[in-house]
């Protein structure tokens, strides 16, 4: 009797057990959606790599920075008489321009956009032409200079051109040096220039144009490259000769005139430029002070210098309004770097203003 109780019991808690167990089952049935439910496994991810920031690099000179200047260029209006030797500011230019002006004299036009030396004195600053005028509007660039021409106030005026003339609208931006002699004795900053700038409501715009910049230069792909290590440029007059002089160790040409370094006297540094620019075109004299008219538009011969070679190639007024240079219809690469360009007439062929250079292909 006792043993029959003992097997009822166990039967019943049989029974419950079995029917809890189904009741947790149909319970996790209902939770899960009638699915079967499983414990996931944390799966490990490869983090996506940090995208490398852009690289930027400076229109003018090809040159990387740390942050993108985007302020509009300053044109500055240079004299390169020699009372006003040394000048100071040229090597903070990204590009510097030698034309010439009356008498046989040239004139500097130094185009500042990427430097960061705002405070370095400029100078001395001389007076303004139509073809000046011409080269710094390629750059959309606000002119510095002291004066003009009749025809040059006349374009600068009736054209609305943006420009800081210390004769006539923005003296204030300018200061007069005791050191020298009037009138090589001009001088501004570019701190001075942006301040007279926004003062007259010139707008800041980006940069116009940029150059084409490569690793190699075109020179060195030129086939036809002659070597140029060493050579010296005139304009028109014989007692005044520009000559450079190939740096293999730091890539670039160091400029003298007549004999003696090209200085900087703000930091007492030898000009230096990466690629050189000669380009002909024709000059016309039109009164008896000399003043000449130059032809920017019609392209011609020119010749690029660069890792101590000289390849020949020529200049073109393009689309964009900038002055270019091309070979076989495909623009020249420059070198990061400065650049120099000098225009030089063209009545007696190109190279004859270059001597030091054989062989021309």
């Amino acid at each position: 009797m006792k043993k029959r109780s003992l097997f009822t019991v166990l039967g019943v808690l049989i029974a419950l057990f079995v029917i809890s167990a189904c009741g947790q089952d149909e319970v996790q049935q209902i939770n899960s959606g009638g699915e079967e439910q499983t414990t996931p496994v944390a799966e490990t991810s490869t983090p996506a790599p940090t995208p490398e920031p852009p690289v930027i690099k400076a229109v003018y000179t090809g040159l990387t920075m740390e942050t993108e200047e985007k302020s509009r260029p300053i044109a500055v209006m240079v004299n390169n008489f020699s009372a006003a030797r040394p000048q100071s500011g040229l090597s903070n230019a990204d590009v510097i321009w030698e034309v010439l002006a009356e008498g046989g004299i040239t004139r500097l036009v130094a185009i500042f956009q990427s430097t960061d030396a705002l405070t370095d004195t400029i100078g001395p600053i001389r007076s303004n032409r139509p073809y000046l005028i011409d080269i710094a509007d390629s750059y959309g660039a606000i002119m510095s200079h002291a004066g003009a021409s009749t025809d040059g106030y006349a374009i600068l005026q009736q054209r609305n051109k943006p420009y800081l003339d210390e004769i006539s609208n923005a003296g204030p931006y300018y200061w007069r040096s005791k050191d020298r002699k009037a009138p090589h004795n001009l001088y501004s900053n570019l701190e001075k220039l942006r301040a007279g700038a926004e003062k007259k409501g010139y707008q800041n715009n980006p940069p116009a144009g940029a150059y084409l910049f490569g690793d190699q230069g075109s020179a060195a792909a030129d086939a036809k490259a002659v070597e140029a290590k060493q050579f010296a440029l005139t304009f028109t007059l014989k007692n005044y000769q520009v000559e450079y002089t190939y740096n293999e160790l730091q890539k670039n040409y160091e400029r003298s005139i007549n004999g003696k370094p090209h200085i900087d006297k703000n930091n007492e540094q030898q000009l230096t430029a990466t690629n050189l620019i000669v380009m002909e075109t024709a000059h016309k004299t039109l009164d008896n002070e000399g003043r000449l008219s130059v032809d920017l538009t019609s392209g011609g011969k020119a010749i690029l210098f660069q890792n101590g070679k000289a390849a020949q190639c020529e200049w073109v007024r393009a689309a964009d309004g900038m002055l270019r240079w091309a070979k076989d219809g495909k623009e020249i690469e420059l070198l990061p770097g400065k650049t120099y360009i000098h225009i030089v007439p063209n009545k007696k062929g190109l190279t004859a203003h270059i001597t030091g250079v054989e062989n021309w292909k």
